[in-house]
C-alpha cells in the first residue's frame, strides 16, 4: 500500500485538551467531567470524519483502579482509557515509538499528537509525529466545521421535503410512470 493512501492518525491527550479549551472547562465545571469528555469525543468524531483522519482520544485512568479499556465508536475512531498508573502521555509515547520503529508495516501515513504538554511535544516529535497544541487543534476543528457548514449551505435543497425529491432521476422517472394511469 502506498504511503499517500494511508490515513493520518490523530492522537489526543483528552484531559489536557479539556483543561485547555474554555468551552470544555466550562462544561466540566458546570456539568461534570463525564459531560466534558462526551463533548470532546463528539467534537473529535465529527472532525476526524470530515478531515478523513483516524482518531484516538486517550484519557488517564483518572481516579479509576480498573484495567485499560477502549470504546470503539467506528472503525476509524476509538477512545482509550489507560490502566491504573499509566498516563495518557506514556500511552501516546508508546504508539509514537511503535510508529517510528515500523517503517515497513505502517498502518498510518503520519501521526498527529494534540496536547499542550511541552515535554510530550518534544518526545513525540522525536519519534517523528507531528504536534498540535490545544489551540491549534481548536483552530483546525473550527476551520473544518466551518467549511462543512459552507458546503452544506451552498447545496441546492428541494422545494418540498418529499422522499421522491431525494431519488435519483431514473428512479423518479420510473415512479412517475407507475403513478400515471395507462
Amino acid at each position: 500500500m502506498a504511503t499517500a493512501s494511508l490515513p493520518t492518525l490523530l492522537l489526543v491527550d483528552g484531559y489536557n485538551i479539556i483543561g485547555a479549551w474554555s468551552s470544555l472547562q466550562l462544561r466540566r465545571d458546570r456539568d461534570g467531567l463525564e459531560s466534558a469528555r462526551r463533548q470532546l469525543v463528539e467534537t473529535l468524531i465529527n472532525y476526524a470524519a470530515l478531515a478523513g483522519m483516524h482518531g484516538r482520544v486517550v484519557f488517564d485512568a483518572h481516579y479509576q483502579r480498573g484495567q485499560s479499556s477502549q470504546e470503539i465508536f467506528s472503525e476509524t475512531f476509538h477512545v482509550h482509557y489507560t490502566d491504573f498508573g499509566q498516563t495518557a502521555d506514556t500511552y501516546i509515547e508508546k504508539v509514537c515509538a511503535d510508529f517510528s520503529r515500523r517503517s515497513t508495516a505502517r498502518r498510518y501515513q503520519r501521526i498527529v499528537v494534540a496536547t499542550s504538554d511541552r515535554a510530550q511535544q518534544q518526545t513525540t516529535t522525536g519519534y517523528g509525529a507531528q504536534w498540535w497544541s490545544a489551540d491549534e487543534l481548536a483552530r483546525v476543528v473550527e476551520q473544518v466545521q466551518w467549511r462543512a457548514q459552507r458546503r452544506q449551505a451552498t447545496q441546492p435543497r428541494p422545494r418540498r421535503r418529499l422522499l421522491a425529491n431525494y431519488l435519483d432521476p431514473r428512479a423518479q422517472e420510473r415512479l412517475a410512470q407507475w403513478r400515471s394511469p395507462q
